[in-house]
């Protein structure tokens, strides 16, 4: 008989997530490594440069590799020969052991859970409760697996109950260009087939948790070796989805997932439920046991297995830009793909702070920001430690904020949007008819960016913590034109052209 102690089990969940925070699983860096070197894109490659200079200066630095640091989901399979030396519950235990992580003096995390999240949606402050899965098997130890899942890639998450003689290769080549990019791809698609609905949304969660290994599936394919029908549909999907041709951030290119994952479960046989869940760029889970012998020991990856990629602003090519003096006819003459230096003053702001803005303008209230000839940037940031002017501060899903963007454009003033991914119709839309512009810097590299940020106060909502209206000041902050002022798209343009080309080039 084991038995567990509490202090045990709860160093070893808050020691998890400080890992992840700033250690992207090896495999996973290796993988994104790869598909650097292969990339043909220069946009994309660039992309893909600029996340894995941010994994290492992540790694060294012992900061997030991502703002987002995510909603925490642990995976738990107890012995049953287990004994437990503690006063709380499974879920109380886990739960105060992510509060450490994410309260963390050296480290602290962003706080993204939101109690009451049909009505009040107020911040939990400490990022529980977490989301426990658990499961009673044979022996006499725990296998704990813990991972940090970002909103971003979270959003995208399909679930499909489709008929038994329906193919699921073609809903999912149908299914991953309506999630557009803001699921920060490069990544992993994790799929589950079959069982109940609740199950395969489970086992496509399930699947991401184990190490990038599709080029083993090749060399097996390779060397003539039978395949089930899991290995032979995660090499079809791999390859067809990469032709899809959306390419690293949405931009177009050779990688979108470096590893499709497939777990499968028996079903009805009326039914045939599929639910596909992406793992973003900034994949983050740790796997260890637990056998009584205290908490768990983990090993950090050696620096040397980062590739030898590095990332500065290409001030040769990139255009530097003066926000502090910035037109409307300096936005218009950008062109698409344009990368731009930022220099200057930015405000911030996320769904809360368009939310709230939205409503005083309705009641016809004087804004606390004039946004008039500014940049707004669409950013919940990490709080600083020691000498940082703020944490990790990457994008955010800019579609989020599409239903705000012709009010912002057309009654305060506003004349420039950054985010990451793709913006919707009435977005371009609006981008178009008031000659604005949409700017995208790159998900997944949240620490390099923040780098960019010289100074940093809070302007107005300071009860929205993360989502609070922030200015920054920033200097050299690389960007790309994603939409131009008269509404051409590189989110629409570069996928398609290189969906055409990849037809042509054996992947």
């Amino acid at each position: 008989m084991t038995t567990l102690r509490e202090d045990d089990f709860i160093q070893s969940i808050a020691d998890a997530f400080q890992f992840i925070s700033y250690y992207h699983p090896v495999d996973f860096v290796r993988a994104l490594g790869k598909a650097w070197e292969r990339e043909e894109n220069p946009a994309a490659k660039d992309a893909i440069a600029q996340i894995l200079a941010n994994s290492r200066m992540s790694a060294e630095g012992h900061r997030p590799v991502c703002q987002d640091t995510g909603l925490a989901v642990v995976f738990l399979k107890v012995g049953m020969d287990v004994q437990w030396q503690a006063k709380r519950s499974i879920q109380e235990m886990v739960d105060e052991g992510v509060r450490r992580a994410y309260t963390h003096p050296d480290n602290k995390l962003r706080a993204s859970v939101l109690l009451d999240p049909a009505g009040k949606r107020l911040n939990s402050r400490d990022n529980t409760p977490a989301v426990v899965h658990m499961e009673i098997v044979p022996g006499n130890r725990v296998e704990v697996t813990c991972a940090a899942k970002g909103g971003g890639s979270e959003n995208k998450a399909k679930f499909a109950m489709l008929n038994p003689s329906d193919d699921i290769v073609d809903w999912v080549l149908k299914t991953v260009p309506q999630m557009g990019a803001g699921w920060c791809p490069p990544g992993i698609l994790g799929i589950g087939i079959g069982g109940t609905p609740e199950k395969a949304m489970l086992l496509a969660k399930e699947s991401l948790m184990a190490p990038v290994d599709i080029h083993l599936l090749r060399t097996k394919a390779a060397s003539g070796a039978t395949l089930t029908t899991i290995e032979s549909l995660r090499l079809e999907l791999m390859e067809k989805v990469n032709a899809l041709g959306i390419g690293a951030q949405g931009l177009g290119g050779l990688t979108t997932v470096v590893d499709v994952k497939i777990l499968d479960y028996p079903t009805h046989a009326a039914s045939k439920p599929v639910a596909m869940i992406p793992n973003c760029a900034a994949t983050r889970h740790v796997h260890f046991h637990l056998d009584g012998s205290g908490p768990a020991v983990l090993t950090p990856p050696r620096l040397q297995d980062w590739p030898a990629v590095t990332w500065q602003p290409n001030t040769q090519s990139a255009t530097r830009v003066n926000l502090d003096t910035l037109t409307k006819e300096e936005v218009a003459s950008w062109k698409p793909g344009q990368s731009l230096l930022l220099n200057g003053k930015i405000l911030t702001g996320r769904d809360a702070a368009h939310k709230r803005i939205q409503d005083m303008l309705n009641k016809g209230e004087k804004l606390p920001v004039d946004f008039t000839n500014r940049v707004i940037y669409y950013v919940g940031p990490v709080d600083p430690v020691r000498d940082e002017v703020v944490g990790p501060a990457g994008p955010t899903t800019s579609t989020r904020m599409d239903k705000f963007t012709r009010m912002m454009l057309e009654k305060t003033g506003l004349i420039v949007m950054i985010g990451k991914s793709e913006r919707g119709p009435a977005a371009i839309d609006a981008i178009r008819d008031n000659r604005s512009a949409y700017l995208m810097a790159v998900g997944g590299a949240a620490y390099l960016v923040s780098k960019a940020i010289k100074a940093s106060k809070v302007m107005a909502f300071a009860d929205l913590g993360m989502e609070a209206i922030y200015e920054f000041t920033v200097q050299d902050m690389p960007v790309t034109v994603a939409v131009d002022s008269t509404g051409v798209s590189v989110h629409q343009t570069g996928p398609k052209q290189w969906q055409a080309k990849i037809g042509k080039i054996p992947l």
